[in-house]
Order: structure tokens, then sequence, then C-alpha cells
């Protein structure tokens, strides 16, 4: 079997006594943990590590392999520059990996790379792993914007080329959880960090892959995590394989949660192929919503589905309700695929002759023009979930207090820069958070005076 185990394990720097000076003391039991994996990785013997960090080279929407030979790094950021690394990258598993990747049409490989020198996501684990072993190249993969179930994919990949190339290996997650367990920590507070933190160790714990892919993004969001998707490609690595999972520690202590834990693989099973299982329920999910759809997201869904099957708007039916043909007004079009974002385009006021007109447009332009996502696919429709939001026409505002994230949406303008944050989004609780946010879209500075304006809006889901 070339995949000999995985391991899930933190990266504060302040765990390396040259950066903590002391300090490092107060998160112990993750540092005999450290120890616990290294002399388990040592154990192994493997020819190949595999590192997925998420302090790499980050693109929206490509995994970064790291090209070449090999690289450098230390810790001098950290004001220990004595604690450097060189290692020598595994070049024919990268070839391998970049090939496969191709073939199935997932986005990475090894352009783009602008600054080759080690990051301490990877450099952290290697500082423990090195005083055990070093007989080994590595394989260091940042992480990605594209959604779960590609990291998942990617990590499969990982598998196949293991197997391919007949290389021993194990995966080194590195990842910390939540970085808002307390108030007084580096990033403040939020309940949600603290639930992360909890739902995420008793997954890690119990080897319940399906749940890491199953966290939504805005409460991800909200809880400022770290390493989800990199603990996700570990988990693809590990598809269909039977693990005794050994939960070694979990430590809070300075209000980022470092989690350590170890995967033994015990043998093949065929019911942990968690991707498979992930989008079978998720496509349960979309039958069932596509039951109750209104006329409004069904006739989102038309739009839709004609332009990216034929390349032509689709024609009005003639059975709409008359709210939609004779009234005007600003409408978003929204598309989820496996509860993540697909795309998201409206008009805050309308531009067409009715709300049906203007679900037409937007729902093609939410398609295929969304700048942060590439064109919806074809093969992608049966996934989609829709929504539409119908707005109401906007009044100006005087003070924040006049806002409730649940009932009102809003708009700030300065100038010709305009932002606007749709009510009741999962993850967003404050007014103060939902102003922060539209400004952030629009592209306005916090010093930058800014005048405000509110409005309703009824859902379609």
């Amino acid at each position: 079997m070339a995949i000999l185990g995985a391991f899930i394990v933190p990266h504060p720097p302040l765990i390396i006594p040259e950066v903590g000076k002391g300090e490092e003391r107060k998160i112990q039991k993750t540092i005999d943990s450290y120890h616990q994996v290294a002399k388990q990785i040592a154990e192994l013997k493997p020819d190949t590590i595999i590192i997925t960090t998420p302090h790499s080279i980050l693109y929206s929407d490509y995994f970064h392999i790291s090209p070449g030979q090999g690289a450098r790094g230390d810790f001098s950021r950290f004001g220990a520059r004595g604690v450097s690394f060189s290692v020598t990258y595994d070049e024919d598993f990268v070839q391998s990996l970049e090939a496969m990747a191709e073939r199935n049409q997932i986005e990475a490989g090894t352009l783009g790379e602008k600054d080759a020198t080690l990051d301490h996501g990877t450099m952290v684990p290697l500082y423990f792993i090195n005083q055990y072993y070093s007989n080994y190249k590595l394989v260091r993969i940042g992480l990605s914007g594209l959604p779960v179930i590609d990291h998942y994919r990617l990590g499969r990949y990982i598998k196949e080329c293991s197997d391919k190339l007949d290389r021993k290996i194990v995966v080194v997650a590195s990842g910390d959880l939540s970085h808002k367990l307390k108030e007084d920590g580096p990033y403040g507070y939020a309940k949600e960090g603290v639930e992360f933190d909890k739902e995420i160790i008793e997954a890690m714990g119990k080897g319940d892959f399906l749940k890491f892919l199953t966290f939504s993004p805005d409460f991800c969001e909200a809880a400022a995590e770290c390493g989800l998707r990199s603990f996700i490609i570990m988990a693809g690595a590990l598809s269909g394989l039977a693990v005794e999972a050994d939960l070694l520690s979990y430590q809070g202590t300075f209000g980022v949660g470092y989690g350590t834990c170890s995967y033994r693989i015990v043998g093949k099973d065929d019911s942990r192929h968690f991707d498979l299982i992930f989008k079978e329920e998720q496509m349960k999910i979309a039958k069932e919503k596509q039951k109750q759809e209104d006329a409004y997201v069904r006739l989102a869904r038309l739009s839709i589905e004609t332009y990216v099957k034929t390349g032509a708007y689709a024609k009005l039916p003639d059975n709409l309700p008359k709210e939609m043909t004779e009234r005007r007004a600003g409408v978003f079009v929204s598309l989820k695929k496996y509860g993540q974002l697909r795309g998201c385009i409206g008009t805050i006021s309308p531009v067409r002759e009715s709300i049906a007109h203007e679900i037409l447009r937007n729902g093609v332009s939410a398609a295929m023009e969304d700048p942060r996502f590439p064109p919806v696919r074809e093969e992608e429709l049966v996934d989609l979930v829709y929504s539409v939001d119908v707005l109401s026409e906007a009044e100006p505002i005087t003070s924040m207090d006049e806002l409730d994230v649940n009932r009102y949406g809003v708009i700030v303008s300065s100038g010709r820069k305009r932002g606007l944050l749709l009510p009741n989004l999962e993850g967003i609780d404050s007014v103060d958070e939902q102003v922060a946010i539209a400004k952030k879209k629009a592209g306005i500075y916090d010093n930058e005076e800014v005048q405000l304006e509110r409005f309703e809006v009824v859902r379609h889901q």
C-alpha cells in the first residue's frame, strides 16, 4: 500500500523555541503531540512526504504545486533566522500529479510561483519531522479558492500517483483551526469559532471526513478557520481506505485552535469515498429544492439552462404571474453548487421592462459573467440550486441605527464607488459587519465618508 499514513498538524511559529522564547511551553500538549507525529513518520519511513499548506502560494482558481529541485526557508520573519530548512522536491511525483490533474480537469500545476521560499505552514512540521527522519523528498501543495470537492479530488489523485509511481508516502495536512476563540486573542472572538473547533475536532477524532465537506463557507469565514481545505486534500488521499484515528491533542491557549491527529491505515473500505457520498447528498438536496421552486426560481433555471445548452436567451413562458410581467424591480440571481456560491449578479434598480426580463438577463450574467467564477458548464446544471431576490426601491438613511441585518440590505456609496449587500446572509450578524463588507466590495476605505441606503428583499428559493 503506497500511502502509509496521514496527519493533521497545526503550524504556530511560536511553537519553535527560538521563536517562542518560553511562550511555547504554554502549548506543551501540542509540542508533545508533534513529537509523537514525527516519531510515527520516522517509523513509517516514507519515500515522499506530501505537505498541504494554507500559506504557500494561493490562487482562487488553481492549486499551486511547488516546482523545481527544491527550496529553502527560515524563520527570519519571526525573529529566528538561524532556524533554517533546505528540502529536495520529488520532481517525478510533481510531474505525475500535474499531468493527472490536467487529464481530470482539476486546475493544478507548477505555474505562477513568485516566491520559492518555504512558508511557515511547511517549516513548522518539518522542524519536528527532521529531528527524527531525514531520508525523504517533499511535495508542497497550496490550497485554492476552488470548491471543497475539488480539494478532495486532488487528494484522490495524490493517492493515484503514489500507486502509479509505487511511492511510499505520508500526507501531512498543515493547518490551524479557528482564529477567533478569545476576546484577548490576536483576532478576537466569534461564537462560530468555538463551535467550529468543537465540530472539527469531533470529526477529526472519528475520522468523519464527510463532515469536513459539509461546513458552510459563511460559517467557516465567520470562524476564521485556517486549515479545513488542507485537511480535505488529506481526506481525499485516504479515500476508500479504512483508518484508525488518534486525536493526540487540542489546545486554544492563544485564541487560535491547534489540533493534532494521526490516521493509521488498516485496510480498504469502499464506503469511505466521501466525495461520492457528498455529491449524492447534494444532488438529493438540489432535486428536492427543484420540486419546491416557484415561478421566479423556475424562470432563473430556465434562463440559465437554455443559455448554457444553446447559447441563446430563453423566451418568456406564457403562464407567468402578472407581478413578474407587469412590475419592474431590481433583481439578484444567485446560484450555489454543493452549498457554495457559484455565481451572483443583479441590478440594484430595474433596467428592463419587467421583473421577468430582469431575471432572464441576470440569470445568464450570474452563470456566465460573474468575474469570481468560470462560466457554468452544462454538466454542472444538475447540481445547481437557485435563488432570486427581488429588491424594493432603495431609500436613503442617515444612520446605521436604521439598519437591520435580517430585514434590510444596504447600499454604500462614495463618489462613483457603490457597494451592495443583501440582507439575511449566513454568518453576518451585525450591522457593522454588513456595512464593512459592502464597503469592501465597493473598494471604499474606512476613512472615506459614505452615503447609506437601505432596501428590503423578497427572496425566492
